[in-house]
């Protein structure tokens, strides 16, 4: 499973400007040149999307809908993590760490951080 995110990163790395991107032939390109605004605000909008599409499923709507915009929004979270040079495996690696840990033990736990 991890293979895929590992290609998909290694593209969407290659895309940044500074690798050679050209935001004239790579839609990953152009966010990228349009900056941090730009791919948080897709983010956001996929993030709507995907929430949308799950509420379509109480409805009656197909279940495919959430994982292509499941699918769409881990795209883009992708590429935010890139933006500040992150990869999929430091997320992987958050979840690892919190594996086994209460999700209210964990929570309480960023607090004594903040």
């Amino acid at each position: 499973m991890n293979d895929i995110l590992s290609r998909i990163a290694s593209v969407i790395e290659s895309r940044k400007l500074a690798n050679g991107g050209d935001p004239q032939k790579s839609y990953v390109s152009s966010l990228f040149a349009k900056g941090d605004d730009a791919i948080m605000k897709k983010v956001g909008e996929e993030a709507t999307e995907t929430v949308m599409a799950a509420k379509d499923i109480r409805n009656n709507m197909p279940a495919g809908k959430l994982v292509y915009e499941c699918a769409d929004l881990w795209f883009h979270t992708m590429i935010l993590l890139a933006q500040f040079d992150l990869t999929p495996d430091d997320v992987l690696k958050e979840l690892a760490r919190r594996e086994g840990i209460s999700g209210i033990e964990e929570k309480a736990s960023r607090k004594k951080v903040s």
